[in-house]
């Protein structure tokens, strides 16, 4: 086995977009050396896909806005199963970061007043999403890249990380290779951030891009970290679901925060059949007009379309089932009948939303100025990842921290839209801040070098086989798998059934061979995928099956109603002194009385 090209940081950061860039310049910021690792280029993260804005109480828009007012509204979104901690931090630090991102030259759309402008979103009481255009996502990246590669941040493009390494209990580096010569890579440090995004890529039908293989939360597993919430997982409501060449592809939420309808085949707008009793005694005079936040605040009024996103989703899923969906097994959704209401609406949805309007004239030739889209729901977003601490985002093991999708606590049990931007901004600094702290507080950590030759070895395996299937057919049915019995609606014969075709999976994916050498070879990394991807399908499957109840994303067909047993319950996975994987139920953090109060008013 040759020598290994070894890295020495104070931080490593695995991952580089929103949380990991941000958690880079906070930590390079404390005067520590940082390394980062991504497994694409640089700026290709999936956080430029993000498009409707940053949730930030700035009340720009509304000045009746505040944290306060964000907090609830994110407790209830997650159905009070999130952290308060980290949901009360992230409603006050939100606005500090958002302006910073303007400092460090962010181009957001403006108000005629020219204050940051802001727009309604899912869940949020007031417009609260702060956003430059539809691309918000783009210029949080390419504004956190053009401010940190000043820094002197060392960047390893192209390079993914396939085991996490410790010294004792403590994290002490990472093991990697170079995507492109297939060349090994040792990383050694006193402190790891995980920012890696979510599991998307072990679903059929999905929103995110290729990187998106539950990196983050196999590794912080192995690695002995505790796992959250792994049942929650959110299905965007609107995925195109035709022509072919967009399948997946989201539809921002913005289309239905700037007018967009949901209508089926009828043409009728069946969200009103199903208002949440939240709601059901504030409804407007007019329907059409949408319903009330709050009796007698009529500048409140919503339409259904920004509905919760797992409300939306399953009312879709009925739809559908029911047979009132589109040709295409989706539903419609027009943005396009504001013309009726707009002169000039062409423009003004050109102007608002361009990514979506140039997006779709050119991969699915739709105009949506003129006609609506058929849509369906799409793998979106993880609320469950690695349990971390409040304040510091450390895990349960010592140097290991986690950010962005890949940690849990934020979200509970669902997430607001907009709600994720933020997230990346406040926890990224957290996490930088912190693991710069505890490296400076901590010595040198040591690397067990038979460790680092184990896990090369294990990586090697795919191509010592000569008679075993292809990484990508195990994939692929992997991926058929989860959609089909761990999707938006589930039961427990289907759990059970996932269970045992993950053994049988997992036992393919052992056997699975790859031809060739390790130089730019694709098949060798879906190959080594396949136990990320089988690490985070099992959790949440193993999570689906414990929680006998419906609430936020998890939907169980079986047990269609809440129950009290599991209210203050979140759902725990961790690696077994066996190497088995173990679900237990832990109670949910304390509200202090202060939140709690905040709560009461904001009802």
């Amino acid at each position: 086995m040759p020598e290994f090209e070894t890295h020495e940081h104070d931080v490593l950061v695995i991952g580089a977009g929103g949380a990991g860039l941000r958690a880079a310049i906070e930590a390079s910021a404390a005067g520590v050396s940082v390394g980062v690792v991504t497994k694409s280029l640089l700026g290709k993260a999936h956080t430029v896909m993000a498009e409707g804005g940053i949730a930030a109480a700035m009340a720009n828009v509304d000045d009746r806005d505040n944290w306060k007012v964000h907090f609830a509204d994110t407790m209830r979104g997650g159905q009070y199963l999130n952290n308060p901690r980290m949901a009360q931090l992230h409603a006050q630090e939100a606005p500090a970061r958002v302006k910073e991102l303007e400092a460090w030259g962010a181009l957001f759309d403006r108000t005629s007043d020219g204050r940051i402008l802001q727009r309604n979103f899912g869940g949020h009481k007031y417009p609260r999403l702060a956003h430059v255009g539809d691309r918000t996502g783009l210029e949080m990246i390419r504004t956190l890249q053009d401010h940190g590669i000043h820094r002197g941040i060392d960047v390893h493009m192209e390079c993914t990380i396939i085991t996490l390494l410790k010294d004792g209990e403590r994290v002490a580096g990472a093991f990697g290779y170079d995507r492109e010569r297939g060349r090994f890579k040792l990383f050694h440090a006193k402190a790891v951030v995980l920012a890696t995004g979510g599991i998307g890529r072990a679903y059929q039908i999905t929103s995110n891009s290729w990187e998106y293989t539950g990196d983050g939360h196999s590794l912080a597993f192995h690695a002995g970290a505790d796992l959250l919430d792994m049942e929650f997982v959110q299905f965007h409501p609107t995925g195109m679901v035709w022509p072919p060449s967009v399948r997946g592809v989201l539809v921002t939420e913005a289309v239905r925060g700037e007018g967009g309808v949901l209508l089926n085949k009828d043409g009728r707008r069946f969200l009103f059949d199903d208002i949440p009793p939240l709601y059901k005694n504030q409804t407007a005079d007019n329907p059409e007009e949408g319903w009330r936040y709050t009796q007698g605040d009529k500048d409140a009024r919503r339409p259904p379309e920004l509905l919760t996103r797992d409300h939306v989703a399953r009312c879709i899923v009925r739809e559908i089932r029911e047979g009132r969906g589109s040709p295409h097994g989706g539903i419609f959704l027009d943005i396009s009948w504001i013309k009726e209401k707009l002169p000039n609406s062409a423009e003004h949805i050109k102007r608002k939303l361009p990514s979506m309007y140039h997006q779709f004239k050119q991969l699915a030739d739709i105009d949506i100025t003129k006609e609506p889209m058929e849509i369906g729901p799409t793998t979106h977003y993880m609320m469950g990842g690695v349990r971390v601490d409040g304040d510091t985002q450390m895990s349960s093991v010592p140097g290991l921290f986690a950010a962005g999708e890949c940690a849990a606590g934020l979200h509970g049990a669902n997430r607001l839209g907009g709600n994720s931007l933020s997230d990346l901004l406040v926890f990224g600094k957290r996490a930088g801040e912190n693991a710069a702290r505890f490296a400076k507080e901590h010595g040198a950590t040591q690397i067990n070098s038979a460790e680092a030759q184990a896990a090369a070895r294990r990586a090697v395996e795919p191509f010592e086989r000569a008679s075993g299937e292809g990484p990508y057919q195990v994939q692929s049915d992997l991926q058929t798998m989860m959609q089909t019995h761990v999707g938006i609606v589930r039961r427990e014969e289907e759990l059970q059934k996932a269970l045992e075709e993950i053994a049988k999976l997992r036992a393919r994916a052992g056997q699975a061979s790859v031809g060739g050498n390790r130089e730019y070879n694709p098949g060798w990394h879906t190959a080594l995928d396949l136990e990320n991807l089988l690490t985070v399908s099992e959790a949440i499957a193993r999570s689906a099956l414990d929680r006998k109840e419906s609430r936020g994303a998890h939907f169980r067909d079986d047990f269609p109603s809440k129950d009290e047993a599991f209210a203050k319950a979140n759902t725990l996975v961790r690696k077994g002194l066996d190497g088995a994987m173990q679900v237990t139920r832990v109670p949910a953090q304390e509200m202090p009385a202060e939140l709690k109060q905040i709560i009461e008013e904001m009802k």
